[in-house]
């Protein structure tokens, strides 16, 4: 038996190109399978048995499906979304980048060397300067100054 349109019929079929009529030819051919059949056919045999036996689904089966869906009501209870909620996913990521950045700044601020801030260590030292007491006296010389009863500051008046 020649089996070079059924080769081309199973290739067709498996690129979804085949008609009804021609997967008809292949189920009757896969049902009534010979046993000098070659082997690069046999392989789909358990395919086109599996297809052969599926129900049909009938002339009423739309009809059916229908009425089982349309009797049964089905309510929808609307839902009003108010701004905030549809906001709402925005300040989650809002918050979450405020957060990374407020970490992302402590640490780069503890990881720089600080100059201003002098370890108690170093307190010992240091050691007094003859200019020191001279100069405190100019400064606050400079800022206050005593006008009769009263004390002024430079930045204020103190009665």
């Amino acid at each position: 038996m020649d089996y070079k349109y059924i080769e081309q019929l199973v290739e067709r079929y498996f690129e979804a190109e085949t008609t009804l009529q021609e997967e008809q030819i292949l189920r009757a051919f896969y049902a009534q399978a010979d046993a000098d059949m070659p082997d690069e056919l046999r392989r789909w045999a358990p395919v086109f048995e599996a297809l052969g036996e599926q129900p049909a689904l009938g002339d009423d089966f739309d009809e059916r499906l229908l009425s089982m869906t349309e009797g049964q009501p089905q309510r929808v209870k609307a839902r009003t979304v108010s701004l905030t909620e549809r906001l709402r996913p925005l300040f989650k990521a809002a918050a979450i980048v405020a957060v990374v950045l407020s970490l992302s700044n402590a640490i780069n601020q503890s990881l720089q060397p600080n100059d201003t801030w002098t370890s108690p260590d170093s307190y010992a030292t240091i050691g007094p300067s003859a200019d020191e007491p001279a100069m405190a006296y100019e400064q606050g010389a400079d800022s206050i100054y005593f006008s009769g009863d009263s004390l002024r500051l430079a930045t204020g008046t103190i009665e």
